[in-house]
């Protein structure tokens, strides 16, 4: 059940977001407009709640071929602890058959950690080059829903602040 309504409430705020891109007036010929939001929670021993979200801007340079900016905050609170995302970078963004996409993404990571009942706080840098590729379906006038995965090629096990290189991608993109 609070699978369930975290699901539910992960697809609200992927499309409220997509309804805030949709309103804009700024798209137009050649912009896209887009992003991601998401919320996320565990429960048990250890309950963890999560917040993100990663707006895009894009440029088609021609029909196939987009490159934009990407930006990106996540906040993932936890019993044990607390810890805050902010990523930003460039994207390159590929359509094939106009259903398919391939992408690559580099985001370089400002990464603040705080353990709870301490003083202690951390921060570091990390950097993410993100290969990978998905489908996407037409949701109405310009507007479309991507659903993906990307691999972090520059993740390492034992020094990365995620838990794995694969990261599995839906979002919404205005203005194709």
């Amino acid at each position: 059940m609070k699978k369930l309504i975290l699901t539910l409430i992960f697809l609200s705020s992927t499309f409220a977001f997509a309804q805030i891109s949709e309103s804009s007036s700024l798209n137009s010929g050649k912009w896209t407009f887009g992003g991601s939001a998401s919320i996320n929670g565990t429960f048990g021993t250890y309950s963890t709640f999560g917040v993100s979200v990663a707006p895009r801007v894009g440029y088609k340079i021609s029909e196939n071929l987009e490159f934009g900016g990407i930006a990106s905050f996540s906040l993932l609170d936890s019993d044990l602890y607390s810890t805050t995302l902010f990523g930003i970078g460039p994207y390159a963004n590929y359509y094939f058959a106009r259903n398919f996409y391939a992408t690559a993404q580099f985001q370089e990571y400002i990464i603040t950690q705080k353990l709870k009942g301490t003083k202690d706080r951390t921060g570091r840098d990390e950097a993410a080059l993100y290969i990978g590729g998905g489908y996407m379906t037409k949701v109405g006038n310009n507007f479309y829903m991507q659903i993906g995965a990307m691999y972090n090629v520059l993740w390492k096990q034992n020094s990365s602040i995620f838990s794995s290189g694969f990261t599995p991608q839906v979002g919404v993109v205005f203005g194709l």
